[in-house]
Parts: C-alpha cells; sequence; structure tokens
C-alpha cells in the first residue's frame, strides 16, 4: 500500500508530466524542437524522478529511452470522424480492474502514400480520456511489441489541436509502462489499430522489458 509520501512523489510526477506537454503545445516553438525539448526533459524526470517508471537497476543497464530522429512527415493536423459504431471494450487490468474504451470516433491519416484509420476511444469512468494507441510493422522489433500510445490525456500526454483537427503526431509516440518492467500491466492497441506500414517515428523498444 502506498504511503503518504508515496502519493505526494505521485502527484509531483503527474505534475511534471502535465508541464512537459503543456510545453510541447507552444506555437512560437517549431514542432522538432519542441520535440527535442519534450525528449530531455523526459529523459530527466525518468532519471531523477522517485516516480520513474525505469528502476535504477534498468537506468544503469540500458539508460534512459531512445528515439527515431524526428521526422515532419508523420505529424498530422486531422479531422475527427465521428461516424463510427461506438463499440465498448473491455480490458482487463490486474492491478486497476476493468477498464472500459469506447470507440468515439477515427482519424485518417496518410502514410508511405496510402491512407490508414485510427480508432480514437474513450476512457469510461470519472472524468474520461481519450487514449490512441497504435502497432504499427516495426513492433516487436524496433519498438516494443505490444504497440506504442501517440495520446492519454488522462496522464496528460495531450499534444492538442490546430486549425480545427486534432494534433496526431507520431514523433511523440511512446511506450505504455509495461514496456518497462512486467509489473505494470496496460491496456494496448486492440487489432483495428494495427497499422500495416511502418511508423518510424517516436520511441524505441526498451529492453528492461524483456531482460530485467
Amino acid at each position: 500500500m502506498k504511503g503518504r509520501t508515496d502519493y505526494q512523489e505521485l502527484l509531483d510526477y503527474r505534475r511534471s508530466v502535465s508541464e512537459m506537454y503543456s510545453r510541447t503545445r507552444e506555437r512560437d516553438v517549431e514542432p522538432a524542437a519542441r520535440s527535442e525539448r519534450f525528449r530531455r526533459e523526459r529523459a530527466g524526470l525518468f532519471r531523477r524522478h522517485p516516480q520513474s517508471p525505469l528502476s535504477q537497476e534498468a537506468l544503469d543497464r540500458f539508460g534512459v529511452p531512445r528515439y527515431y530522429d524526428y521526422d515532419p512527415a508523420l505529424r498530422f493536423a486531422l479531422p475527427v470522424d465521428y461516424d463510427v459504431e461506438p463499440e465498448v471494450t473491455e480490458v482487463h487490468l490486474q492491478e486497476d480492474g476493468l477498464m472500459r474504451l469506447q470507440r468515439f470516433g477515427k482519424v485518417h491519416l496518410p502514410v508511405n502514400g496510402s491512407e490508414h484509420a485510427l480508432s480514437l476511444f474513450w476512457v469510461s469512468g470519472y472524468g474520461g480520456g481519450v487514449l490512441l494507441p497504435f502497432r504499427d510493422a516495426t513492433s516487436g522489433d524496433e519498438t516494443y511489441g505490444g504497440g506504442r500510445y501517440v495520446l492519454d490525456t488522462i496522464k496528460h500526454a495531450d499534444l492538442g489541436s490546430e486549425d480545427g483537427g486534432l494534433v496526431v503526431d507520431f514523433n511523440f509516440a511512446y511506450n505504455p509502462s509495461c514496456a518497462y518492467d512486467p509489473r505494470w500491466h496496460c491496456p494496448l492497441a486492440p487489432v483495428e489499430n494495427h497499422l500495416p506500414v511502418e511508423i518510424r517515428a517516436g520511441e524505441k523498444s526498451y529492453p528492461a522489458g524483456e531482460e530485467l
């Protein structure tokens, strides 16, 4: 059971993540520069914060997360297509119990000359939030086999909007916590969000999830 200090630390960690994502939405800074700053700040948080998802052993052996070079072609501001079946997916998490994800829309994105769609999910429960998980052709090789997240607004991973479109920037794609240590349990991308193309942007695989 967490003590009072743990909850204080967790609150501080969440606040730090929120502030990092707030800076990713600054319009007066170029997107590539925002991404580079975000990666530096995230690495510092992982290294120093007591609520880091990375253990000290993992940091000593493998260091902080690694990323692809920034690719401006994999940053989009997309209209949301709400013409979808509002199906609910139930995910049972070992620590948190039942999580319900309701499909509420899709985004359509051009990658490598063809159009692909990703479903957007609303996490049911108090407050709720948007979740955009995905897998791609790099998953299980260059990136985490369970896929990555682009948006998870409950955890403050919110890249904002531009010109009325939802910002989907794969350069900010990141691993769920279960990629770092098997003690974490995370909702992974459903089959409808498995892309048949490579998304060579964002965070690469982290070996600690399998080797420690």
